[in-house]
């Protein structure tokens, strides 16, 4: 009977947490996407657009990520299911006229922010710092990049180019989602609708010294000012083994403001790249950031097309620098291969909880003395209560 007792109650145990944990993977929220390579042109010179139209319930998510220039992703969110991006062409390559790009209806929009991918910066780390210090070499201008058409496949483009006469490729990837889920390829982010994922990775690229270590500049334009870098910690590790917390960096509020309808944006990754296409523990190296600064808005425009199509030059700017690997760490030159990965979306960053895994540890971990405990009280009880009865009178001798 005891140990009848015992399995249905640790059954129960493991039950309950794998309900709780059912998380956002579970959630409803469904997008329809639909995507078009440089809507209204056939073939533009100097590189491409892409528009990813993601329609919700009652709001539409325009995904752009263009190549004229350094690559560029920009979010727009409009509270139309109606609402499209339109984009006037003749404008948009000349570079002269702002507002090339615009969402009709205009008055839809609730909000919108870019992320560009500027210059990746090398410095020879010959005492093994990790820090850059004063010893960096002149930078990679992406937007000086020679870069090919994007490869497009279902919910994916692949954007590769050369550097001038160097050898070695820079790539950025584009990932869009319909609904929650999460990356196969480590580090595993946790992705939802409202967000897109990028892959940035350098192959073959000839370091300019033995002891070469590289950052990558990113510049925010629009929207709310990305001010703030939020580190967010967890005890568990199953996605991405040995890394414990997520980096994100965020708008004024990482709330959205109800009254005004508008949604802040976010820029959220692990902090830990890989010196290998394959990615495992063994090839995994520590990402480091400094602290976002505002920069030149007309700079900006300057090096994107779509920045300049539509915000113009005078917008909030704001940039960050995203460092590869710590003293003690291997050196670029080990593998010649460096790939991160990052999310940009609206609304609250998307943020694991624990897995159907862990609370069946813990509940197995906590639970079981628990039990044990409890079915020793009852046990000393049920002894006590069968233990036979002394009699009121003792025989005399």
């Amino acid at each position: 009977m005891a140990k009848s007792w015992m399995h249905a109650l640790l059954l129960l145990l493991l039950c309950v947490p794998l309900t709780l944990s059912s998380g956002p993977g579970t959630e409803p929220r469904h997008r329809n996407i639909s995507i078009s390579l440089n809507p209204g042109h056939h073939d533009p010179p100097g590189g491409d657009l892409l528009y990813v139209r993601s329609v919700g319930p009652n709001d539409t998510l325009h995904i752009l990520f263009c190549s004229q220039g350094a690559p560029t992703l920009l979010l727009i969110h409009s509270n139309s299911t109606e609402a499209t991006v339109k984009v006037e062409w003749d404008d948009f390559l000349s570079g002269n006229s702002s507002g090339s790009v615009n969402v009709v209806p205009e008055g839809s929009v609730v909000y919108s922010g870019s992320l560009v991918f500027s210059r990746v910066w090398e410095y020879d780390d010959v005492n093994d710092t990790a820090d850059p210090g004063s010893d960096l070499f002149p930078p990679y201008e992406l937007q000086d990049v020679t870069w090919s058409r994007f490869n497009l496949s279902t919910l994916s483009a692949l954007l590769c180019g050369v550097y001038k006469d160097s050898n070695g490729t820079f790539c950025v990837q584009l990932s869009v989602f319909e609904n929650w889920g999460r990356s196969e390829l480590w580090p595993r982010l946790l992705h939802n609708p409202d967000s897109t994922q990028l892959a940035f990775w350098l192959d073959g690229l000839t370091p300019r010294s033995a002891h070469s270590r590289f950052l990558l500049e990113l510049t925010a334009v629009g929207g709310a000012p990305l001010e703030t870098v939020q580190t967010v910690r967890s005890i568990d590790d199953e996605f991405t083994p040995s890394i414990f917390t997520v980096s994100q960096w965020l708008s004024n509020s990482s709330v959205p403001d109800r009254a005004s309808g508008s949604s802040p944006g976010f820029v959220q990754w692990k902090p830990v790249a890989y010196r290998k296409p394959s990615a495992t523990l063994e090839v995994a190296t520590p990402v480091r950031h400094q602290l976002p600064r505002q920069q030149d808005p007309v700079s900006a425009a300057n090096t994107s097309k779509l920045i300049f199509g539509f915000y113009g030059n005078d917008t909030s700017t704001s940039g960050i620098n995203i460092s590869f690997g710590l003293s003690g760490e291997p050196l670029y030159g080990s593998t010649s291969y460096l790939s991160w990965t990052l999310l940009v979306g609206v609304g609250d960053p998307p943020l694991d909880s624990f897995s159907a895994l862990v609370w069946s540890i813990l509940a197995v971990g906590l639970g079981t003395p628990l039990l044990l405990l409890l079915l020793g009280g009852v046990w000393v009880c049920v002894r006590k209560l069968s233990a036979p009865t002394p009699t009121a009178y003792e025989p005399i001798n």
